[in-house]
């Protein structure tokens, strides 16, 4: 029988907030755990996420989807844009240490998942766009994983912006992002460069990538129009342990849209999701 439960977590910046929900099989089985990382944009509910949830759980993982505490949704709108002054104030460092907050929960046995159903020596994170960057930055501050899979991720959070739109960012103090779904305009406050400088380091992707000495696999879609499939080429390129997959005619979100009605997953997204439980199985 599948079970499903929310979990309720509070962030350690402005105590805000956020959840996140755990699918599995109960039966009575230890079973990996998989952390699940959504990108810009997104949210945990988010499109076929709940899809994807079921079938990780049916073949033998215990899967928990998270959303940030500043990803702009709440509790009680958890599929809609509510909080915008949240959003405006999100950031890459913000986003690590929520994930480190569930973390630390579930290693505490906190996560009213019964101990005869989870198997913590083997906890893996897989993420979607930027936050298949944070799970090659999570992984290399936090041994407690054990390995990562990327779908379509960023792979550097330094040039996605133009020094001329860094530069009347800073000047406005904000800038707003077209949600061409809900139409909102979303913003984004400069402290989100000034978190970046101020910890470079920590948010190297590509040094976490030649550095991490985990399994990692990569995989990206030849037609995505949001990171190119260069991208994944170049993380190729960092490690030659990382395991890549290119999909054939995939775009960045593998087919997957919101609201997604439908009751099986995207042809490419069903892809996605095979070759990533077969690179987990397969990890003993």
């Amino acid at each position: 029988m599948i079970k499903k439960k929310n979990i309720a977590l509070t962030s350690i910046h402005n105590d805000r907030n956020f959840v996140a929900d755990v699918t599995y099989l109960s039966d009575g089985k230890k079973k990996p755990v998989i952390v699940f990382n959504h990108g810009f944009k997104g949210f945990k509910d988010w499109g076929p996420f709940d899809l994807v949830a079921n079938k990780f759980a049916h073949a033998g993982f215990v899967f928990i989807k998270m959303n940030f505490s500043h990803n702009g949704v709440t509790a009680e709108e958890p599929r809609d844009f509510v909080n915008l002054d949240a959003f405006a104030q999100n950031n890459f460092c913000k986003e690590l240490d929520d994930t480190g907050v569930l973390l630390d929960q579930l290693f505490l046995e906190d996560l009213n998942i019964e101990g005869t159903e989870i198997e913590l020596d083997r906890c893996y994170q897989i993420g979607h766009s930027r936050g298949g960057a944070h799970v090659l930055l999570k992984a290399m501050e936090d041994r407690r994983i054990k390995a990562v899979a990327t779908w379509a991720a960023v792979n550097d959070l330094e040039k996605w912006h133009s020094p001329e739109q860094l530069k009347l960012w800073k000047q406005n103090g904000r800038i707003f992002i077209h949600n061409a779904r809900t139409n909102q305009q979303m913003p984004m406050d400069y402290q989100l460069v000034e978190n970046y400088y101020a910890n470079k380091e920590r948010l190297n992707v590509p040094q976490a990538v030649k550095k991490l000495q985990i399994p990692m696999l990569a995989i990206h879609g030849t037609d995505d129009p949001t990171v190119p499939v260069e991208a994944v080429m170049e993380i190729g390129s960092w490690n030659s342990d990382v395991r890549i997959e290119i999909i054939e005619g995939a775009g960045h979100t593998f087919g997957g849209t919101h609201p997604f009605n439908e009751t099986k997953l995207p042809l490419h997204l069903d892809k996605v999701t095979d070759l990533t439980i077969d690179f987990l199985r397969n990890l003993g």
